[in-house]
């Protein structure tokens, strides 16, 4: 393939239009930036083309649509109510999409030679044909107070920029990318990109939480990562479910950002997108699945209340997901371990019968950590390796010591006092997927240490996984680790 031009900028005119009389239109301040970011990612000043004279009434010329459109590597399209009024830019559309059949198609590979760039929304099924399977990049922000779109723009304020330019860094990579593709393809190569490390599903969001999905999404792709859904939620309910079981099929990790806001309910259906795509997502085994709740939202609807209730308490919502309340920065480092965890250490040979120290590792909430003090002395006391639960400022890396420590103990004790049973849940589910973190072998011994305040809930707290060992009312005794200790002796003792 050889093209004169990398991109066309087809829009409509009165979108560059400026807000201010001596000011650069909306559209030749995209232009401008764009070709200038484009240029650093590649290199090398790309092409882009746009005709700033042509009015909405003017003839459609065949000069354009014979000479122009063939010659063209990609069309980038602006968006809005005026775009999809004229028949000008849907002219130019249908006319590159025919003459993109004769370069090779409109994918080529995995990308769309078409970029959509939505500058005002308006609604699905009024955006042109060709443009209804596309993503887009959105360059506007809803006011959550009142509904309102509002387009990113410096006419706005530092912060709309500042979100500008977020968004045009986005598309300027995607550009840059389907560009070496072209000329990769153009020199010879298969056409196919390098090969994603692994694929992940990140659940659209409610309009609150859109800005941290881009910037999930924008890291994910930096990282060589394939991100999904890659096409429009379907917003008819029988069809949703179907779509998202589809996208999740070769997903190594599915990853839902649960704000204040409950998202769109499909037409039919009860339940929003967002609860949809979690559900969904809890259903298929085997997935593994990080839940996000943005730390400190306030959260004012019913529905939203009873989801984030349902996420944080019921138990078939914890077999294969981790519920965290971080801040963005430490998801992003949490998503990328489950994606590419460390190699775990080597566990040394088993000791001896007779000898050799015993590792057990204390795991308490942060609000237990001086209520666990007796027990974690007792233990040393007894010639037993106490590892405690570490506290860090670092989400991250208190997270990674925690898996470190369930891979490596010889056995595990929990420590309930001021923790829910929530807590208590969680982390025994914890401990029975150390398997795949990377443990080669089993526990000599587990139990759970139920302490001081007694509740009705830890009176009546049973379970098979472990020993469940229970405080006298009077505080901490040694005779309630015995069974545990004894167990401990005598798996050492088997497996000598």
């Amino acid at each position: 393939m050889s093209f004169e031009n990398d991109l066309l900028i087809s829009y409509a005119h009165i979108d560059d239009q400026s807000l201010l009389e001596g000011q650069p239109g909306w559209v030749s301040t995209l232009h401008r930036i764009l070709e200038i970011r484009v240029a650093q990612l590649l290199g090398e000043k790309p092409r882009i083309w746009r005709d700033p004279k042509l009015q909405g009434n003017d003839y459609f010329a065949d000069t354009i649509l014979v000479e122009q459109l063939p010659k063209v590597a990609a069309l980038l399209t602006v968006l809005s109510p005026r775009y999809v009024q004229s028949e000008w830019c849907t002219r130019e559309l249908e006319a590159f999409c025919r003459a993109s059949e004769t370069s090779g198609g409109v994918r080529i590979a995995d990308k769309a030679r078409i970029f959509k760039v939505v500058k005002t929304p308006i609604p699905q099924e009024r955006h042109p044909e060709p443009l209804q399977p596309l993503l887009g990049y959105e360059f506007y922000v809803t006011d959550p107070q009142t509904g309102r779109p509002r387009e990113l723009s410096h006419f706005f304020g530092p912060e709309a920029e500042r979100q500008f330019l977020a968004r045009l860094d986005d598309l300027a990579w995607d550009v840059c990318q389907l560009l070496q593709l072209l000329r990769a393809n153009g020199n010879g190569a298969q056409g196919r990109p390098a090969a994603p490390k692994a694929t992940v599903y990140l659940a659209e969001t409610s309009v609150d939480l859109r800005e941290e999905r881009e910037a999930i999404r924008r890291d994910l792709l930096r990282n060589g990562y394939e991100v999904l859904p890659n096409r429009p939620l379907p917003l008819v309910a029988s069809e949703l479910e179907a779509f998202v079981q589809d996208q999740l099929a070769d997903c190594a990790l599915s990853v839902h950002l649960i704000g204040r806001g409950y998202g769109v309910v499909p037409d039919g259906g009860t339940r929003s997108t967002v609860a949809v795509q979690h559900d969904t997502a809890a259903a298929q085994r085997g997935l593994p699945r990080l839940i996000w709740l943005s730390p400190g939202a306030e959260v004012e609807d019913d529905r939203q209340r009873s989801f984030l209730a349902h996420l944080r308490t019921a138990p078939g919502v914890h077999a294969e997901a981790e519920l965290l309340e971080i801040s963005l920065e430490d998801l992003k480092g949490r998503i990328h371990l489950k994606l590419a965890p460390p190699e775990p250490k080597k566990e040394k040979p088993a000791p001896a019968a007779g000898g050799g120290l015993v590792r057990i590792y204390l795991i308490c909430d942060q609000a237990d950590q001086e209520a666990a003090r007796p027990v974690e002395d007792f233990l040393f006391d007894r010639g037993f390796e106490v590892v405690p639960t570490l506290f860090d400022e670092d989400e991250a890396q208190a997270r990674l010591d925690h898996e470190e420590s369930l891979c490596t103990c010889d056995a595990v004790l929990l420590f309930q006092g001021q923790a829910s049973e929530m807590w208590l849940r969680r982390k025994l589910r914890e401990v029975q997927k150390s398997a795949g973190l990377g443990r080669q072998r089993p526990l000599l011994a587990q139990g759970l240490y139920l302490a001081a305040p007694q509740t009705p809930q830890k009176e009546r707290f049973r379970t098979l996984e472990a020993l469940v060992l229970r405080e006298p009312a009077e505080g901490f005794s040694p005779a309630a680790l015995e069974s545990f200790l004894a167990e401990i002796v005598r798996q050492r003792e088997a497996r000598a």
